[in-house]
């Protein structure tokens, strides 16, 4: 079978070419204006790129267009290429406010394709997609936080909470010993303030570890 337009040879290709020249997908994603979620299809051979994106990752990792498309690595290297961690499909929810007001829904709305170590870390892994703009600007509306499912996260951190088991947040978390405090990256929202027994109506759902920019 030819290798031209074999997704798994391309998909080993590149993956070869992001190892070789430290370069992950966000900073793929940033400098030429892809969308995340395309380029991890790429990178689990779910899909094969158009000529126009081939020719354009050629040019940005300074190789041949048939350095991504054919046959360079022999089958049996491929685990010494592969990152240790493996592909899985992690589900979406929807929208959870990065503002104050909006209601955190737990339908899957969609999957998104990530390097997830185990079957076990892979459980205890969710991704919102965030809305608002009160964590702008290093979270923006629209972009989705890969979370790591857990109650407890250290102050400074940025969480996804629930408050009243009703209204979900993406926030910078303040911890003290008789209050919590929900904190906005943008000034143009003020911190919200749990004190003493108030303090129970907000529950940590997860820790933010991923930010993931939909280029």
């Amino acid at each position: 079978m030819t290798s031209l337009g074999n997704k798994e040879i391309f998909s080993r290709n590149l993956k070869r070419l992001m190892n070789e020249n430290n370069i992950d997908r966000n900073t793929l994603c940033e400098n030429l204006n892809f969308r995340y979620s395309t380029v991890s299809e790429w990178i689990s051979a779910k899909k094969y790129p158009r000529i126009d994106k081939i020719e354009m990752l050629a040019n940005y990792f300074n190789v041949k267009k048939s350095d991504l498309i054919e046959d360079r690595i022999p089958a049996e290297s491929n685990a010494e290429l592969l990152p240790i961690n493996e592909i899985r499909m992690i589900p979406i929810f929807e929208t959870v406010s990065a503002g104050f007001g909006a209601y955190a829904s737990s339908d899957i709305v969609d999957y998104m394709p990530l390097f997830i170590e185990s079957d076990y870390e892979a459980k205890d892994t969710l991704c919102i997609k965030v809305s608002g703009n009160s964590m702008y600007p290093k979270i923006e509306d629209g972009d989705i936080v890969q979370v790591h499912k857990q109650d407890i996260v250290d102050s400074g951190q940025i969480a996804v909470v629930m408050i009243d088991n009703e209204n979900g947040f993406v926030k910078k978390i303040e911890l003290g010993s008789d209050y919590i405090e929900l904190i906005s990256i943008n000034p143009e929202y003020s911190p919200k303030r749990f004190e003493k027994e108030e303090m129970n109506r907000v529950n940590i759902v997860g820790l933010v570890k991923k930010i993931i920019k939909e280029c």
